[in-house]
């Protein structure tokens, strides 16, 4: 078996298997906190991933038989162009039903919620053949290939860079005793050096062809670092869904609590401003209270309350801006709208109690009720207000509201003297911030076991990988949140 096969071969076996990863169901609880608009939005972004695979497959077998005879395997139908063929039918059949339930849901027609489940089972039962097409047609493709003069090869070695063919054929070549220790060394250096592409593919191999072997379970995990710090949207998905495939494998295993922790930061890298959508900030938070409630005793734990802390400052500020949207609307203007006001700041009161902005929400809550003429209510939070905020802008005029209420003016809480009003932040902060449309978060972009910038000086969790033969054990982890467990001898 000639040695460009195989890296074809595996190559779109890595692809398929990578980029199927990246869409794959979370388990029962990602489910359950979707809508139904957002599971087949899932699913439509599954098929559109299968579809742009087959598509791809299929270009490169006609261009294969491009110069052939006509005729030539048109009546086979086992032929790779006629199996991709037909999963290409099957595919947009199948995108076609996915789209047309989504339009009755948008529409908000009635539909029966099995109806979703239907489509979720159909989708999760091509998927293993989408994965076997391409398996199967990539050696069509190479042996096809192969008798082209050799003018394509070097398009496929292309991705090893040039000069280093030698020992990507010596890796690849064939199976060898220790060779998967050589693949994880050779695919850990590459992603080092920022060859993500090259580096998913070499753990790949480890995971296709070294089925035994001790380091399949951090090639895996590998993968899931290699999308983390290549960065990107479409990177963090994938990255995020690897980091899921792992733990469902490995939920008690002593890294566990840090993927969680990256699964819920591959969320935090894509949360934008408070007034835009916010299902990224919410996956996170869910995320981080996983890790806080399944792992409590991990070093983790204060690491995650305070990005806990920020992610839901984020998705309560989303709260207030929509509440002051209708606050405005209400109060100020004197039309509809009090009812939203109030919901909205209610629900930041019950939900996010360390709300950096909690003086604001508390005062424009109190507010409404002033309009509905419930003084009763509303002078229970302008008391909130001098009480656990004396330093807030809001508390004079809570005190005059009090007063003309005919309420007690409580003394400030003797402990809530030091708390400050949230930091206003500068112009240029916040003209960034619309230009670039980032939310600041506190964010470790390292990996579980590699750096994002690769430091020779230091000793990594992915070093003691490589010198344990595959293993990392508990004591060697590192007591805080990073992958470097010491400086290298010199």
């Amino acid at each position: 078996m000639n040695f460009m096969f195989k890296i074809l071969n595996t190559f779109f076996v890595a692809l398929c298997v990578i980029t199927v990863g990246s869409f794959s169901v979370s388990g029962q609880e990602d489910r359950d906190s979707r809508t139904p608009s957002q599971r087949l939005q899932l699913l439509i972004q599954r098929v559109d991933s299968m579809e742009r695979s087959i598509n791809s497959a299929i270009s490169a077998v006609r261009a294969d038989e491009k110069g052939k005879k006509k005729d030539k395997g048109a009546g086979n139908l086992d032929s790779p162009l006629v199996r991709l063929s037909s999963i290409k039918k099957d595919l947009s059949n199948l995108d076609g039903d996915i789209r047309s339930l989504r339009a009755k849901v948008d529409r908000s027609e009635k539909y029966e919620s099995e109806e979703i489940v239907g489509l979720e089972e159909r989708v999760a039962e091509i998927q293993p053949i989408v994965d076997r097409a391409l398996g199967e047609t990539a050696s069509a493709r190479m042996v096809a290939e192969s008798g082209s003069g050799g003018k394509k090869k070097g398009k496929f070695l292309g991705i090893f860079g040039r000069g280093s063919s030698d020992e990507f054929e010596e890796l690849l070549g064939g199976v060898a005793p220790g060779r998967d220790r050589e693949l994880f060394v050779v695919a850990t250096r590459e992603v080092r050096k920022g060859s993500y592409e090259i580096g998913r593919l070499l753990f790949q191999t480890i995971i296709t062809t070294y089925g035994d072997s001790r380091y399949l379970p951090m090639a895996k995990l590998a993968i899931a670092d290699s999308f983390f710090l290549e960065g990107g949207s479409s990177n963090l998905i994938q990255a995020a869904a690897s980091y899921q495939d792992w733990l469902a494998f490995f939920p008690t295993h002593p890294l566990a609590d840090r993927v969680l922790l990256k699964i819920a930061e591959s969320e935090m890298r894509q949360i934008g401003l408070p007034d835009r959508d916010s299902t990224r900030a919410r996956r996170a938070e869910i995320r981080l209270k996983a890790l806080i409630s399944q792992y409590p005793n991990s070093i983790l734990r204060e690491e995650a309350q305070a990005r806990l802390r920020e992610v839901q400052d984020n998705l309560a500020l989303h709260n207030l801006f929509i509440g002051n949207y209708y606050y405005k609307l209400s109060v100020e203007q004197q039309r509809s709208g009090l009812k939203g006001a109030q919901n909205r700041y209610r629900e930041i009161l019950d939900k996010y109690p360390d709300f950096s902005f909690m003086d604001e929400a508390l005062y424009k809550l109190a507010v409404t009720y002033l309009v509905e003429e419930e003084t009763d209510q509303a002078a229970v939070y302008f008391q909130r207000i001098v009480r656990d905020y004396p330093n807030s802008e809001y508390v004079e005029r809570s005190k005059e509201q009090l007063q003309i209420i005919g309420a007690a003016i409580p003394e400030p809480d003797p402990t809530r003297t030091a708390t400050l009003p949230a930091e206003k932040q500068s112009f240029f902060t916040n003209f960034k911030a619309e230009l670039l449309g980032i939310y600041p978060l506190t964010i470790d972009k390292n990996g579980v076991l590699m750096t994002k910038k690769f430091d020779r000086g230091k000793f990594e969790l992915i070093d003691q990988i490589i010198e344990n033969q595959g293993e990392i054990f508990a004591g060697q982890i590192p007591q805080s949140l990073t992958t470097i467990i010491s400086e290298r001898a010199d």
